[in-house]
């Protein structure tokens, strides 16, 4: 299992829990994601550090200055 760290601009989108779909957006070096629909958006990530799965869970949400940050559970 992995856990992936999706930045969330306004409250109450997903909660935790929530089963939710993520696209793959692909650029020359990274990949990023997608909660669909348009909830939330991962950081960069490495080739290496690709997910397999495109289904998750909800694991946690977190509230900071920052803003809303959506943990997701994806079984690799």
């Amino acid at each position: 299992m992995v856990t992936i760290k999706f930045k969330m601009e306004r409250e109450g989108l997903v909660k935790e829990g929530d089963k939710v779909h993520v696209s793959e957006k692909k650029t020359a070096l990274n990949y990023s994601y997608i909660i669909e629909p348009a909830v939330a958006m991962s950081g960069c990530m490495k080739v290496n550090d690709r997910i397999k799965s495109r289904d998750g869970v909800v694991q946690k949400i977190e509230h900071n200055e920052r803003g809303f940050y959506v943990y997701v559970d994806f079984p690799e």
